[in-house]
């Protein structure tokens, strides 16, 4: 009966029941973990973004983040299982203290929810958070919690005022989203009615300055910026840095002052494992709270008078925080009671209960607002002695005047303070988004490539001959990307070529189809160009890594093969191969044809070459890939274009992001496909390569420039010498 629940005697056996609790307090270490890991994703993707209120993308409030945080947070409920050492009681205190950093961390997610999602997900919130407070009462009056009943008691009443802060906070979300879209839409309209009135004759230049304006708009009304940059929010990060230090101090005081403190004999039920759950949940808050604190310090930075802020009218509570609540009193009671009575009653009890609520939301964001001013109240004098130092260091190091220049050069940014957009209230936020960072890495190796492009980007219409029969009889539509990869796998195969050269050209390849795939995939939406982009794809990811088209090594037919009129046929062989052998493989057929086409086109133009040179061949193949290249990113401003306005304003910063990032990565790039002489087609026509195919009758003709090294006479000569095929 032992092995049952009870013991020979016939005793409950208690001994067995706690056996397997280490391995729950494994569990609920992984749990935190968990926690630790979601703060830790939205810290690194904030401060790699330059998002100093870092937004909630990973610990977000849903029923996900909630479920693991009961679980992370077990010890805190627990009312009977004995916690005796210090150890065991300061888990108890950190799984509380835990509780504040995800909620500090996780209230900006709130504004990328629907109102539905908000109701339910507070609610649960609520009941959770309530449950621990309960539930920590208890153990504080059994004495299970034995010690720290200061600091629990404190970290208790910060649960519930962040509790409240949040709950009052999801209140302003509805009406916040609808004030900024309409302003959002007029702004819109007034930029698109600048920009189109603007004439700069560089694109790209004209683009960014459009981009700025559009960037600033979305940004400014993104909901979960503007819940970060709240004094709700502000006030919730204060909240998270006390429960932290109370926590620290508790840990302080009980390992520097042991003897303050009388610990009781024995050992927890959860043995060993309250050691690890302690030290990771102490991780968690250490790093959750970094987030919250930063907020808090950036909002008082910016507020202080040290640096230039006025404080007055600090105390002024705006009307969007109680618009919610107003709309709602003012809304006829819908509920159906028979009795007039009883719906005099329950209307009145509504305006009682809303006007309740109002008061609630009145004073949580006027004590946010003292939170605020003393924070920056002490804060400032630090603020003061550091910038006093930073001046002084500068003026010695440059042995000139603190205001020695300042006003020497004009800023040459745009003012865009028409197109921030803001709250009652937030009027400084227009100075301080008056900044904006520029300049992105560009791809050297690609622009190196296009450099070599041709004036007209001929060899968009030559690189496939329409006297080459397909192998199916019937030409497939063509993409931007598999005739580059199918260009370059023969060009990495071409003997008595230089190995510098081959391996500059795989790299220019590979940054260029990075945004041949944003292109395709933006602009190319067709089903029927699924498998040809998947089959470049798929070409590609063997060429690049293994040097092989499919499964022919292009490195052994580079070394072996006698001479480049072999590599080709033997290209074209091995195509016609894998078609017969891959025939219900589409990819595969696609990848094959591809090569086949291309291979006898330039085969055909070599064999009619009375100079058969591989390196001009292969610098002739460069300038095809370039000049396919060059027509497909002639498209990088249009999706640039596109991704400015998203008609989801929780998508639109992130959209509008993505296009500066395009942009600043890729400036350089239109600045050089905008110097070429482009075909007049729209936008829709210009995103497709058979439109530029089927624009002029190809001519079909491969330019082989000379080298640098020979006469100018040979060079004149060599210039003009072309393959033509009849």
């Amino acid at each position: 009966m032992g092995k049952i629940g009870c013991s020979v005697d016939g005793n409950l056996n208690e001994a067995k029941f706690s056996e397997p609790l280490p391995w729950i307090g494994i569990y609920i270490a992984v749990a935190t973990l968990a926690c630790a890991i979601m703060m830790a994703a939205d810290l690194i993707h904030g401060i790699h973004c330059r998002k100093l209120w870092f937004p909630s993308k990973y610990s977000c409030l849903n029923a996900t983040s909630l479920t693991i945080i009961a679980v992370a947070i077990k010890l805190s409920v627990d009312l009977n299982t004995p916690m005796p050492r210090h150890i065991d009681q300061l888990a108890k205190l950190s799984s509380s203290a835990l509780i504040c950093t995800l909620m500090g961390n996780s209230m900006p997610s709130l504004g990328i929810m629907e109102n539905k999602e908000i109701l339910m997900n507070i609610m649960a919130l609520g009941i959770l958070v309530i449950t621990v407070i309960v539930n920590t009462c208890i153990q504080l009056g059994t004495g299970v919690v034995y010690l720290y009943w200061k600091e629990h008691a404190l970290i208790m009443f910060l649960m519930l005022v962040l509790l409240v802060i949040l709950s009052f906070s999801a209140l302003t979300v509805p009406t916040t989203k609808k004030y900024l879209e309409l302003k959002y839409k007029k702004k819109y309209k007034m930029a698109a009615k600048e920009c189109s009135n603007e004439c700069d004759s560089a694109v790209h230049k004209k683009l960014r300055q459009d981009l700025m304006k559009y960037w600033m708009m979305a940004h400014t009304c993104s909901p979960q910026f503007v819940l970060g940059r709240s004094v709700t929010c502000t006030a919730a990060g204060a909240l998270c840095l006390l429960s932290a230090m109370t926590l620290a101090e508790a840990m302080l005081g009980s390992y520097l002052m042991p003897g303050s403190f009388k610990f009781c004999n024995g050992e927890s039920d959860y043995k060993w494992s309250t050691i690890l759950v302690l030290i990771i949940q102490t991780i968690a808050i250490v790093v959750g709270t970094i987030a919250p604190a930063i907020r808090w310090f950036t909002a008082i930075n910016f507020r202080c008078p040290s640096t230039g802020k006025k404080s007055r009218k600090e105390f002024r509570v705006e009307k969007n925080w109680t618009q919610f609540l107003v709309e709602m009193k003012e809304c006829p009671f819908t509920i159906r009671i028979q009795s007039r009575q009883c719906r005099k009653l329950a209307h009145g009890a509504k305006d009682r209960i809303l006007d309740l609520c109002i008061a609630m939301q009145i004073g949580i964001v006027l004590a946010s607002k003292v939170i605020r001013f003393i924070s920056i109240y002490f804060i400032s004098r630090i603020l003061l002695f550091c910038m006093c130092c930073k001046k002084l260091i500068w003026c010695k190091s440059n042995n000139t005047s603190i205001d020695s220049g300042s006003d020497s050069q004009p800023s040459s940014k745009p003012d865009l303070s028409r197109f921030v957009l803001h709250l009652e209230g937030e009027n400084e936020l227009v100075e301080m988004m008056m900044k904006n960072n520029w300049g992105e890495k560009q791809p050297k190796h690609l622009l190196e490539l296009l450099d070599k492009s041709s004036s007209g980007l001929h060899g968009v219409k030559e690189f496939d001959s329409d006297l080459v029969l397909s192998l199916d009889n019937e030409e497939p539509p063509h993409c931007w990307a598999l005739p580059v990869v199918t260009l370059t796998a023969i060009a990495i195969a071409i003997p008595n070529t230089s190995s510098c050269l081959r391996k500059q050209l795989m790299r220019s390849v590979h940054e260029g189809l990075v945004y041949v795939k944003i292109i395709e995939e933006n602009l190319h939406a067709q089903r029927d160009m699924t498998n040809i982009r998947k089959a470049a794809y798929t070409v590609w990811l063997g060429v690049d890594l293994y040097h092989k088209w499919l499964d022919v090594d292009l490195n052994r037919m580079y070394f072996q093969a006698g001479s480049t009129k072999e590599i080709l046929e033997g290209l074209a062989d091995a195509a016609k191969n894998k078609y017969e052998s891959h025939s219900k493989w589409p990819i595969m057929v696609l990848a094959a044809n591809s090569m086949y086409r291309i291979s006898q086109t330039i085969l055909q133009n070599y064999e009619r070459n009375s100079i058969q040179s591989s390196e001009k061949l292969f610098e002739a193949l460069t300038v095809m890939i370039s000049d396919i290249l060059g027509a497909c990113l002639t498209n990088l401003q249009h999706i640039i274009s596109l991704k400015c306005f998203s008609s989801s304003v929780e998508l639109r910063e992130e959209s509008v992001r993505y296009a500066v990032f395009l942009l600043g990565k890729t400036e350089k790039i239109l600045e050089l496909v905008n110097q070429k002489t482009l075909p007049s087609l729209g936008p829709e026509e210009m995103a497709c390569i058979n439109k530029w195919r089927a624009l002029h009758k190809p001519k079909n003709q491969l330019h082989f420039p000379a080298s640098s090294t020979e006469s100018d006479t040979a060079s004149s000569s060599l210039m003009d010498l072309h393959l033509t095929i009849e």
